[in-house]
């Protein structure tokens, strides 16, 4: 249970110091921080605006702004406020929801969307109903779902303008009810340690004979792999600057700290026959992954942020790939369709079952470009193949609002020699009896160590046929010796 809030004093003041200079009555943003169960205090490091919707509209607004923006001006001083002049709130739910949903993609481990602020007069959020207010945290809740299950409160800070003040509450996402909760404003950024992790993976799944239902389309078989992957991950031991991590230990030094994760054997995998399976998707790659702790945490703490931080990561990126061709219904004008080498007519890529495809499938997935935020924290974004870091910049200016151009020069692209690609191999190759041949032909590494390996193995074979002709020689020749000289051997 979260008990006190800490909010970075930077960002909030220039947050508030925004809000006071422009002419909004209303307004309604995502917070973006960490709930820590650990310590049961909850971290703000920054305010984002929802940006107004699709229609222009903006996500929130009050039901009647007749006398809304006199009041504001009044302030205290206007005498009482009759009960026409005092106007509720109306919140977009489901707009903030889709906009913490598309920021929470964005950051790193240690840091996520951890509830909603309002900026409004205390007379229209004490008139909005509490059902409302808890109705818009649940939703951008579950558009934003913890891997931590612990942690199941939101938090809602409430900026008033008239008067002007600060306070925040927290609200358990299956509850109505806000409870106060201690906050204050303090420097946070600046004391963040920051662990990174540049993990590789190669993920094979494969697709039986016995599910050829829906089970078996591309966005399910992925899905399903990426959750057994992380059920493995989670049980990973871990190496900090080379030493073993242990239970509640606390890192003091400054700098990034260097992780690798160690996954345990798989004593207990089970064994399919080449019988039961019918394809095989082979998903590789690595991820550049990065988590912020507080200096109180354990660094425990800091590899589950890690490993979280990885399990998000390719759940984004799957999440990005499918939105992207979500609306594409003919997959003979796309190149996935081209990849396949048919047709297949009115499914998009989600809902496609791997048993239909005639040829091996290659697709990239995304990858993960760190931008520089908020001091030394960044965030980051994915590119798909056709994309630039122009549509990297659009993206962060619409979504986090961020007011100075992001240079390319500070951007880090640390994936590009090792993107991510699913691999799916052919059914009807494998029905044919090589479940492995496509797909080793769209590895260009693994090609060239068989023509290596292929190379050798002749190499050898010729040098033995060599040394078995001399060997025959050598008997002849002593056969011949032995034959023509009989006395040498009576005597």
């Amino acid at each position: 249970m979260v008990k006190s809030v800490v909010g970075e004093e930077t960002q909030l003041k220039s947050a508030e110091d925004r809000l006071s200079r422009s002419s909004i009555t209303a307004e309604v943003g995502i917070l973006v921080g960490k709930l820590s169960s650990h310590l049961e205090r909850g971290f703000v490091y920054d305010l984002i605006p929802t940006p107004p919707t699709d229609g222009g509209s903006p996500a929130c607004s009050l039901k009647s702004e007749s006398g809304g923006r006199e009041d504001r001006k009044r302030g205290t001083k206007g005498g009482k406020a009759s009960a026409e002049a005092i106007s509720s709130l109306l919140i977009d739910g489901e707009w903030v929801a889709e906009h913490a949903r598309q920021v929470s993609r964005m950051l790193l481990g240690g840091m996520s969307v951890i509830g909603i602020y309002v900026w409004s007069s205390e007379a229209s959020f004490k008139a909005t109903s509490a059902s409302l207010l808890a109705q818009a945290i649940r939703v951008v809740a579950q558009a934003t779902p913890s891997l931590e299950s612990e942690t199941n409160e939101r938090l809602l800070i409430h900026i008033s303008y008239s008067p002007k003040r600060w306070a925040c509450r927290s609200c358990a996402v299956a509850s109505v009810d806000l409870r106060p909760c201690d906050f204050k404003m303090s420097k946070l950024l600046a004391l963040l340690q920051t662990y990174r992790c540049m993990y590789g993976f190669d993920i094979r799944i494969p697709v039986f004979q016995d599910l050829v239902s829906t089970s078996n389309t591309f966005k399910n078989v992925l899905c399903n792999g990426i959750s057994r992957h992380a059920k493995e991950l989670l049980s990973a031991r871990a190496l900090l600057d080379g030493k073993l991590v242990t239970e509640n230990q606390q890192v003091t030094s400054a700098g990034t700290h260097n992780v690798e994760l160690l996954l345990p054997f798989k004593s207990d995998a089970q064994q399919e026959s080449s019988d039961d399976i019918s394809g095989l998707v082979v998903f590789r790659g690595a991820i550049c992954a990065y988590a912020y702790l507080s200096p109180k945490e354990p660094t425990s703490q800091a590899i589950s942020d890690l490993k979280n931080d990885i399990i998000n990561s390719l759940k984004s990126r799957l999440d990005i790939l499918l939105d992207e061709v979500e609306d594409t219904l003919d997959m003979a004008s796309n190149d996935l369709g081209k990849a396949c080498g048919e047709i297949v007519t009115g499914k998009p890529i989600h809902q496609l079952l791997l048993h239909e495809l005639r040829k091996p499938l290659v697709l990239t997935f995304p990858r993960r470009v760190l931008i520089p935020w908020l001091s030394d924290v960044f965030i980051c974004d994915y590119l798909l193949p056709s994309e630039t870091f122009e549509d990297l910049k659009d993206r962060c200016r619409e979504l986090l609002s961020m007011e100075t151009p992001v240079e390319s020069s500070a951007l880090l692209d640390l994936e590009t020699e090792a993107a991510s690609p699913i691999t799916t191999s052919s059914f009807w190759d494998l029905v044919n009896g090589n479940p492995l041949s496509s797909i080793e032909k769209t590895k260009n590494r693994s090609h060239s160590i068989t023509q290596k390996s292929s190379k050798q193995s002749k190499n050898f074979n010729f040098n033995f046929q060599v040394a078995l002709f001399v060997l025959l020689v050598a008997f002849l020749i002593g056969g011949s010796i032995t034959f023509f000289n009989p006395a040498k051997l009576v005597h």
